[in-house]
């Protein structure tokens, strides 16, 4: 029970900064996509690449690792909502459009984890 509750909590402030961040940020023009969705998935893979990191260390707890992996970065980033909005650009635009937009949010994803973890093992 304590480990759904870390979570949750985790969850929550994930969610929090997902919807400050989805609000800080405009469209892109080139892309019409919101860049909200786009930062906070990167700073979601980048957090991710660091807690796994020293997890895997033994750095840091298997709660501490429920909180923030799977709490929090489960919060901060968002599948269903990179979905809709590369939907929406299929729709409203083009299927090449739609699919650079995915591909960014991939390639920059996985290298934002890469670079989390690169950094953890740097401190």
């Amino acid at each position: 029970m304590k480990q759904l509750l870390v979570v949750f909590l985790g969850g929550g402030m994930g969610s929090a900064l997902r919807y400050f961040v989805s609000s800080a940020f405009v469209k892109n023009t080139f892309l019409s996509a919101p860049m909200g969705t786009f930062y906070a998935n990167i700073l979601g893979c980048f957090c991710l690449g660091i807690i796994l990191n020293l997890f895997d260390k033994g750095q840091i707890s298997e709660n501490l690792r429920l909180l923030l992996a799977v709490g929090f970065c489960g919060g901060l980033t968002t599948f269903s909502t990179l979905i809709f909005e590369i939907g929406s650009i299929f729709q409203a635009e083009s299927l090449l459009k739609a699919s650079l937009a995915l591909l960014l949010h991939l390639v920059f994803g996985l290298l934002a984890m890469y670079l989390g973890g690169k950094l953890a093992e740097v401190v």
